[in-house]
């Protein structure tokens, strides 16, 4: 039973070691060690057994760790086929070109959202959107999007999860989802980020089931919320196809 339970725990530290990258590509041992707060021995060694893997790769100049060629290869046998990463891409790429406003794709990761697709602004000034990041769903338009169409006891969790910034009244919170709930959208002003703000919508399946929150994103000079009120109409028709093929 020991045994498991190392085994079980140095599996659990290997892939900590590998989620560290998301969101930035490469990593000095360091910055590993601090990321996980593990031993650097404990770091070393795992490192060491990814490498021989093939999971992580090492450059002989700089001393750095990213990711090798083997998770690329893993990532290629995904099943393609239901994937709303790339089945709404070539949408979220029209409504980007359609706007010209950075258009993300989340979905619910237990009490997380996590951006699985983005596609940028080409604009100078833009929302910069990393594939991967993962944010509570206290906080933003596309968080409140996904709890207000998520069935079952979802809210609860978020209200009284311990992670609960306490900066926000949880009673304004509900009232949101309600409203979220009847007119179709959430708007988001500098709620994360200063000088960014974001409209979002759900995306349902064909058989009404949410998929993702669907999000555009940009500076606030750009998108106030007059402006992003204009753009409902073009999100939800995005939506709707995007919904179509699920």
């Amino acid at each position: 039973m020991e045994e498991k339970k190392t085994t079980t725990r140095a599996a659990e530290r290997a892939l900590d070691i590998l989620l560290c990258f998301v969101g930035k590509p490469e990593l000095a041992m360091r910055e590993i060690v601090e990321k996980t707060e593990l031993s650097k021995s404990t770091v070393f060694r795992l490192l060491a057994t990814l490498e021989a893997k093939g999971f992580v790769k090492r450059d002989a100049d700089t001393e750095k760790y990213s990711l090798g060629f083997r998770i690329w290869e893993l990532a290629n046998h995904i099943n393609r086929s239901d994937d709303p990463a790339i089945l709404f891409l070539p949408e979220m790429e029209r409504l980007r070109d359609d706007i010209d406003e950075t258009v993300s794709l989340y979905v619910r990761d237990g009490l997380e959202r996590v951006r699985i697709q983005a596609v940028e602004s080409q604009q100078a000034i833009r929302r910069v959107a990393p594939i991967g990041a993962r944010l509570p769903l206290s906080v933003g338009a596309s968080s409140k999007v996904i709890v207000a169409y998520t069935e079952g006891d979802l809210l609860g969790k978020v209200l009284f999860d311990p992670m609960w910034p306490s900066g926000i009244d949880r009673d304004l919170y509900i009232n949101q989802l309600q409203e979220i709930r009847a007119r179709g959208y959430a708007i988001s002003m500098e709620e994360r980020e200063a000088g960014t703000a974001a409209i979002s919508v759900a995306i349902h399946s064909r058989s009404g089931n949410l998929v993702a929150a669907l999000v555009l994103s940009g500076p606030i000079s750009r998108m106030n919320e007059e402006q992003m009120i204009r753009y409902v109409p073009r999100l939800v028709k995005a939506a709707e196809e995007m919904g179509k093929l699920v």
